[in-house]
């Protein structure tokens, strides 16, 4: 029987319990990894981060594995298939907000800006440790948060609203949100410092 210690967000779902115990909160670095975090995060606006991450495999297939240059190439037929898709959340302003996304991404990279050097400035390029005990301590966004959705959305960024960017924020590891009581809290405290000693 599972007798650890999780944060109270993570339910008894043995795929919840993997993400929150190997991949939340773990600082991620590669641009396009991030790129496919952030879209995937705001494809939950309105719906349960549970929901998005059943789906995550689908995504990828219907995403051509979340390469910008790919996605940028969609037009109108393709969305109309991605409409049919089961597999996803058949919503067409979250699906054209992936394809936007991508050839924002892609004005970014013409200009020779690094996604990830770029979203890390947001917590000044290292991880911020938090010491909350309780859920009811952690915020739902934060002056970084909402610096990264107004600069994101400059760029033409789409479903990236402040609470979308500190629960990715949150899941790349740019903010350790583990409680102080979690299992994982030190090894995610112990994987910042080891990067940035």
């Amino acid at each position: 029987m599972d007798k650890v210690t999780r944060c109270g967000w993570v339910s008894a779902d043995a795929v919840y319990q993997q993400y929150h115990d190997e991949v939340w909160g773990r600082p991620v670095y590669d641009n396009l990894e991030l790129f496919a975090k952030l879209c995937l995060d705001g494809q939950q606006a309105g719906l349960s981060w549970i929901t998005i991450l059943k789906r995550q495999q689908n995504y990828y297939q219907a995403f051509a594995n979340f390469v910008p240059s790919e996605i940028a190439k969609f037009d109108d037929s393709r969305v109309e298939e991605l409409m049919l898709d089961s597999g996803i959340i058949r919503n067409r302003a979250k699906i054209r907000s992936i394809i936007g996304n991508a050839k924002a991404y892609l004005a970014m990279e013409l200009r020779g800006e690094s996604f990830s050097e770029f979203l890390w400035s947001f917590v000044g390029g290292s991880p911020k440790v938090n010491h909350f005990s309780q859920m009811t301590d952690v915020p739902a966004q934060t002056e970084e948060s909402v610096a990264m959705s107004k600069a994101l959305k400059k760029m033409g960024f789409n479903f990236c609203g402040p609470t979308i960017c500190y629960a990715f924020m949150q899941a790349v590891g740019m903010v350790n949100d583990h409680l102080t009581g979690c299992f994982c809290y030190k090894s995610c405290c112990d994987v910042s410092r080891e990067t940035f000693k």
